[in-house]
């Protein structure tokens, strides 16, 4: 776990926590389990909870909504913003609201999709012999592009690029082409690109200006904090941010907040 913070974080003074999903509150590609469900019911008695990731809405019903089990009173402070903060739903009178996309056109799309093309070439990518699901995913607010396909299991995903050496290799070439669209590295085997300026620190902004929390209010937990890591905009918002390696290091700082807010 690393801390990015001026200084020693006052768990109870936050009013928001905000996470990522893949890596963060579950496994890629998996349904969040019962302890971390049961944190974020016990979290939402003190604080609000906003969930920003490169998955799109439909990943977020089905890893994290379908195995929620709190007081639907909370329900209303929960935040979800799919695809990098790209767009948000909130939920209202009983079900999940879009509030805003800052949707591709579909020449930005062509144009993503002509510079994966040259950068997967250039960066040194080869297509393995068998894929699971699309490599590259038109997600409306983002195109994903997942080495081994979307729905590759966890264990072969996890082995193929540890470090994020392969994806910034292609990244580098990516954001020679595209210079115009915002290009990061996300969850174990994926690359998201977005409108320029569309990131996760959009996202926070608009927890900001939306929801009315200030950046003192806001922590950030995530897996990928690092340079040109999906989360790493995170930090250039200047809120408070803690890095994990995994949803049971979430947990252990889930714990710290909770004991610390009751």
């Amino acid at each position: 776990m690393r801390i990015y913070s001026k200084g020693d974080i006052d768990y109870k003074s936050k009013r928001i926590i905000i996470a990522d999903l893949d890596g963060t509150i579950a496994p890629s590609k998996s349904h969040m389990d019962g302890g971390m469900a049961d944190r974020i019911a016990r979290l939402l008695k003190y604080k609000a909870f906003a969930l920003i990731s490169g998955g799109k809405y439909g990943q977020f019903q089905k890893q994290f909504i379908t195995a929620l089990d709190i007081d639907p009173k909370l329900m209303g402070k929960l935040y979800l913003f799919p695809t990098c903060g790209t767009a948000l739903y909130i939920f209202d009178k009983g079900e999940w609201r879009q509030i805003y996309a800052e949707n591709l056109s579909e020449s930005d799309k062509k144009r993503i999709m002509e510079a994966f093309d040259v950068a997967l070439k250039r960066g040194g990518y080869s297509k393995p012999d068998k894929t699971y699901g699309e490599i590259i995913e038109d997600r409306e607010t983002q195109m994903t592009f997942s080495a081994l396909g979307q729905q590759a299991p966890l264990e072969l995903k996890s082995v193929w690029d540890p470090d994020q050496s392969k994806r910034l290799r292609i990244k580098a070439e990516l954001d020679k082409i595209i210079p115009e669209f915002e290009v990061r590295v996300g969850g174990t085997t994926s690359i998201d690109v977005t409108k320029k300026g569309i990131d996760k620190a959009y996202g926070i902004r608009k927890i900001e200006s939306y929801l009315h929390y200030s950046l003192e209010d806001m922590l950030f937990i995530g897996d990928a904090l690092f340079e040109g890591g999906n989360d790493y905009p995170a930090r250039t918002v200047g809120i408070d941010c803690i890095q994990i390696e995994g949803p049971e290091e979430t947990k252990a700082v889930l714990d710290e907040i909770i004991k610390a807010s009751s």
